[in-house]
């Protein structure tokens, strides 16, 4: 009574088959697959973007000597007397 046999196991698989149906069943099996795909790609591959060598760094934009930027401002701290 407490082991669930092959027969219990194909009444389960029918009745997910009509509940759902053939079709998207398959779509979720499709969905589920590139996924896992996208999982192990991702895995694999680390952070690096595709198309970029991990091995060069990133450029980092900097201002011209001498150039302001509006963005940004300057300020001095003092400390309280």
């Amino acid at each position: 009574m407490g082991s669930i046999s092959i027969w219990h196991w194909l009444i389960v698989l029918l009745i997910v088959v009509l509940v759902f149906g053939t079709k998207k069943l398959k779509n979720m099996g499709s969905d589920l697959g590139g996924a896992v795909k996208g999982f192990k790609d991702g895995m694999r591959d680390g952070s690096a973007p595709e198309g970029t060598d991990p091995a060069t760094p990133n450029q980092q934009v900097t201002n011209a000597p001498g150039a302001t930027d509006k963005a940004t401002i300057d300020v001095e701290a003092r400390n309280k007397s």
